[in-house]
């Protein structure tokens, strides 16, 4: 019986002691996920309601995006050309919905990584009259300024 019991003890301590976990996900349930995970539901949400600006005012000044051309610089997203770069994709887009499904958040001082699978689905009438889709693993990387996590690239 007094084994049982310390058996049932040891166990109550070691569930007390495991991390968080933000409900529905494997991730830890702290003050910074949370506030990486708003950026990212910001960005979702800027993308679907077409807001350049609002995803503009979520980028570190320094923002940089290669588009998957590392060699080529002439294709590059900057801080300076996202905003212009957005408002002309987003005349062409219609109805786009955008599910993010972050996997795994990793945190270093002031420095973060998010692991994502994003679905698209948008149109685009003007190039073509079918509905477009897509989906992919990607990193979202950011950088705490003052109180708040900027995207530094990844989108």
């Amino acid at each position: 019986m007094i084994k049982r019991f310390l058996a049932l003890s040891v166990l109550s301590l070691l569930v007390a002691c495991a991390p968080k976990r933000i409900p529905g996900t494997e991730l830890d349930d702290t003050p910074d996920v949370r506030a990486i995970l708003d950026v990212m539901e910001k960005y979702r949400s800027g993308l679907e309601n077409r807001d350049a600006a609002a995803i503009q005012a979520l980028v570190t000044k320094d923002f940089r995006e290669d588009a998957g051309t590392p060699s080529d610089p002439d294709d590059d997203l900057t801080a300076a050309n996202l905003g212009p770069y957005l408002q002309n994709l987003f005349k062409a887009l219609q109805s786009p919905k955008v599910e993010l499904d972050v996997r795994r958040v990793q945190i270093s001082e002031n420095m973060a990584a998010a692991i994502y699978y994003w679905k698209a689905s948008w149109r685009m009438p003007g190039l073509n009259p079918k509905p477009q889709r897509d989906s992919e693993l990607e990193q979202m990387v950011f950088r705490r300024e003052g109180d708040t996590w900027k995207i530094v690239s990844g989108i």
